[in-house]
């Protein structure tokens, strides 16, 4: 990483840094990017060069999480089908307490169901990760341009990680600790992958070279 790119990522990182503390000091709704620029100390322009929406100086793993499901399918092994590495890489998420996964801790997750706006762009997310699924599962299988299996079997994945996902926020909230709620998740988890194996275990298998 060069010079400027190295200083791009630290002012990155250090906005993101003051944002995320004042929202969890005053909550989201009550703090403006007026605000997160003066604790930064960078202009307001550039908080919005580098979030140009206000709930993702918040929720600042988007790329990550958008991305997630599709890389997984991308990168499975031959032999594998795509339910299968999705099951294994969420339970290997879940061991590692991965904050995409949901394992936020108490207040950031307060913060997270106390704003509607985080709310709403939170849904955003989860339909944006269904699509960019439903993308690489065409490219993969090859199917038709306008054919809806693509997109079936998103939904159903996506749904599952979307109701895992509330459900490890609702855990936090209700006061419980990482291990506790990792052990929960992976049970869920293992059970809502059985539910799908009857119908997707022969779907999207790489072949072996």
């Amino acid at each position: 990483m060069g010079l400027r790119e190295l200083k791009k990522q630290q002012t990155r990182q250090n906005i993101s840094h003051q944002a995320t503390r004042l929202f969890l000091r005053h909550g989201f709704d009550q703090v403006t990017i007026a605000d997160v620029a003066a604790a930064a100390q960078v202009a307001k322009m550039t908080v919005t060069n580098y979030f140009p929406r206000k709930e993702d100086l918040a929720l600042d793993l988007h790329e990550e999480f958008v991305a997630l499901l599709a890389r997984t399918v991308a990168e499975r092994a031959p032999g594998e089908s795509a339910l299968a590495a999705l099951r294994r890489a969420f339970l290997a998420g879940v061991a590692k307490h991965d904050a995409v996964l949901g394992f936020s801790g108490p207040d950031f997750a307060r913060m997270i169901i106390g704003s509607p706006a985080l709310v709403a762009r939170l849904r955003e997310f989860h339909e944006e990760r269904a699509d960019a699924l439903a993308a690489v599962l065409a490219q993969e299988t090859g199917a038709a341009p306008g054919d809806l299996l693509p997109r079936l079997v998103a939904a159903q994945v996506g749904g599952v990680h979307r109701v895992l996902f509330q459900e490890t926020l609702r855990r936090t909230l209700a006061g419980q600790e990482h291990e506790e709620i990792a052990m929960a998740l992976a049970d869920a988890g293992r059970e809502a992958f059985d539910l799908l194996e009857p119908a997707l275990a022969d779907y999207a298998v790489r072949p072996m070279t």
